[in-house]
């Protein structure tokens, strides 16, 4: 009896090289405790830094080589779905996450987790000169917590099935609470970010999980494309259904930072490491828009006129809440918490499309917005006082005159932030409203416009404070970068301005593979 019922089991079909790109991340991240638990101290990070670029690089490659016509698969027993989207997603991801290594990797680092300590002498003359202080980062062990985040953030935007999705998600999330409580300098500040980060993510995945069940007790099944035909072909109990529908939502609109559940994201980008920040706010990003097109397009995506209304609600509402308060902020992390807010309701204005063009502008603003902000994040990092980062906007007034180029490429991203034409925030914008009225959401997207007009005054106010004011005495400097930060903001640069001057080579790109596979 007992050999029947193990003969009955499937076996679950692994396909090792299509999952390549997430195991390679998974054994860096393995590698990466091995060498905390037996290298010396002087040795770990140079180790840390071969380890997590070439499994990133690897990995990125893997994405590259197994994407095109050809790369559209169910994997592990179906729960893993590999497709146009996901390779995209998986990819800028990788990407991302590549460049916010660079500046985890800066060499001359405060007790903060930034980027460059730097002391004041002075010289014969009076003169104050600027020193750059080389500390070096003390906690090696973010490189493995980086790579268990990237795992899960692979994985969570291809799971074709609730409960990966899940585990997925707790697997990115789990580092992230860890990360965010990694600043010394301002220690109280970022310990409370990191508890407030896992208690109302804790609830937010408890959420999920509970609508997750009641969504298997209404389909019978976890699967998107079961859960799909389950509910073309019940016709009983509609009200959980909804519920289903209603918790599963809550759960992902949290992780996207949605109005009315982005409490968590001033207190979390100000709190933590600003390297810390720019990967949250670029790969997590990504990662959480991923997982919410693909349940919603195809999980629910019989169900969408039940479902869309409600994005309405929350697009508008996050458009609007996000512009408005970021005005008031005087603070640039926080201030960039706000437009991320607001960006998030701007790529819910694209999502409630609910066509395939919708898809693609959702990707492509992905794409942009997170090359800009880790490019933004990354030159925060430059601009210090004695006492460390200079985050304070009146503190930056006339830093155009000091420094002609960080000013100038810091308001090339405020420009793509506020959906300046050629721009990549331009394409990127133009992308979600087109697919909104397509889609017949016009009404949404008149509030979009009116939302972006307010967020440009806090964007333009940036500007005019660095290149239309007199610096004031003892105001921030910037340090000369080093070649990993130089690298990452020169990447933001390209992209930024190549999607804005050339972007039908990404849009055809993303286009054709814009489509969910089912």
């Amino acid at each position: 009896m007992m050999q029947n019922v193990v003969n009955s089991i499937p076996t679950p079909n692994f396909e090792y090289a299509l999952l390549s790109p997430i195991l390679i991340m998974f054994f860096a991240a393995c590698a990466g405790v091995l060498i905390e638990a037996f290298l010396p101290n002087e040795k770990r990070r140079l180790t840390h830094l071969l380890v997590i670029f070439t499994s990133l690089l690897l990995a990125f490659f893997a994405v590259i080589l197994q994407s095109g016509p050809n790369g559209r698969a169910l994997v592990a027993s179906g729960t893993v779905a590999l497709d146009g989207p996901g390779w995209i997603l998986q990819g800028t991801i990788l990407l991302i996450a590549a460049m916010s290594a660079l500046l985890f990797a800066e060499s001359k680092v405060d007790p903060l987790g930034d980027a460059f300590a730097a002391r004041a002498s002075t010289l014969p003359g009076g003169e104050e000169e600027k020193t750059v202080t080389k500390l070096g980062w003390a906690q090696t062990e973010v490189w493995p917590l980086l790579s268990f985040s990237v795992t899960g953030m692979l994985l969570f935007v291809t799971a074709n099935d609730l409960l990966v999705m899940f585990v997925a998600l707790e697997v990115m999330s789990l580092p992230l609470y860890l990360l965010a409580g990694l600043a010394r300098r301002r220690r109280l500040l970022s310990q409370e970010a990191a508890l407030k980060y896992f208690i109302l993510g804790a609830l937010a995945s408890a959420i999920l999980l509970f609508g997750s069940a009641l969504t298997y007790a209404y389909t019978g099944s976890l699967e998107f494309g079961q859960i799909s035909n389950g509910i073309s072909s019940a016709n009983n109990s509609p009200g959980l259904l909804t519920a289903a529908i209603a918790l599963v939502a809550v759960g992902m609109l949290f992780k996207i930072g949605a109005v009315p559940f982005h409490q968590w994201v001033p207190d979390v980008y100000t709190g933590a490491p600003t390297p810390v920040t720019s990967f949250m706010a670029g790969a997590v990003k990504v990662a959480a828009f991923g997982g919410l097109l693909r349940i919603f397009y195809v999980a629910f995506g019989s169900l969408v006129w039940d479902w869309r209304p409600l994005i309405w609600v929350v697009a508008g509402l996050t458009m609007v809440v996000g512009s408005v308060i970021a005005l008031s902020q005087s603070d640039f992390k926080r201030m960039l918490a706000y437009s991320s807010i607001s960006n998030g309701g701007f790529i819910l204005v694209g999502f409630s499309g609910t066509n395939r063009a919708a898809i693609a502008a959702v990707l492509i603003y992905l794409i942009t917005y997170a090359f800009a902000t880790v490019g933004a994040f990354a030159l925060i990092t430059l601009i210090r006082e004695q006492a460390g980062e200079s985050a304070t906007l009146i503190r930056w007034k006339g830093l155009g005159k000091k420094s002609p180029l960080a000013a100038g490429l810091m308001s090339l991203f405020m420009l793509s932030f506020a959906g300046v034409p050629l721009t990549s925030g331009f394409t990127a914008k133009f992308g979600v409203f087109t697919a909104a009225i397509a889609g017949g959401a016009t009404p949404l997207v008149l509030i979009g416009v009116l939302a972006s007009v307010i967020a440009a005054v806090f964007y333009i106010r940036v500007i005019i404070l660095m290149f239309f004011s007199d610096p004031i005495p003892e105001g921030p400097f910037v340090v000369v970068p080093s070649v990993f930060t130089t690298i990452a903001i020169s990447a933001s640069t390209v992209v930024t301005i190549i999607l804005g001057l050339f972007p039908q080579i990404v849009i055809d790109l993303v286009s054709s593979a814009s489509v969910f596979l089912r």
